[in-house]
């Protein structure tokens, strides 16, 4: 069993980087999709992330339920992203306890699988403390899972520019 994590900024890089780490490891491979398509242009963005990925991997779509998704997948997992599953389970109305113990179940699913996870997300703790307290409270639970995410991680990498860099 391997987790990697994989974070960075905004057009960084990450998912493509993630999607070559998965296609390393060889054989099938799960991509486990958390975006929704509540408007035109987030539809368009998941038909490019879908038509971007390799044509033998299976892709299963999950908002909410993301720890039982990944538990019940054998081969290698590719979850993107965190920062938008963590935005719907807010958006759901669960509290931030409901939050990290669905990120501890995630973790622990992941890590009982027996096969590679590759988990991609978001870093917002570089930018300026949010106006709103939405905002504010999406910027520290993201970072409170992504803290869990990377510690329990057997790879942690941070996507720059499209440069990445092995966390030690």
């Amino acid at each position: 069993m391997t987790l990697i994590f994989v974070t960075g900024g905004a057009r960084s890089g990450k998912s493509a980087f993630a999607e070559a780490r998965a296609a390393q490891v060889g054989g099938p491979v799960t991509y486990v999709a958390t975006a929704q398509a509540f408007d035109d242009e987030m539809r368009d963005r998941i038909g490019r992330h879908r038509a971007d990925r390799s044509a033998g991997w299976v892709t299963r779509e999950e908002p909410l339920h993301v720890p039982a998704v990944v538990g019940g997948v054998q081969g290698t997992v590719l979850l993107d992203c965190l920062s938008l599953w963590v935005s719907n389970l807010m958006l759901a109305d669960w509290t931030d306890d409901a939050v990290l113990a669905a990120a501890d179940d995630l973790l622990r699913a992941a890590r009982d699988r027996g096969d590679v996870t590759v988990m991609v997300t978001n870093e917002v703790g570089f930018g300026i403390v949010p106006d709103n307290a939405l905002a504010r409270r999406f910027r520290d639970l993201l970072g409170w899972v992504n803290q869990r995410a990377a510690a329990a991680s057997d790879e942690a990498w941070l996507i720059v520019s499209g440069r990445p860099l092995r966390l030690p």
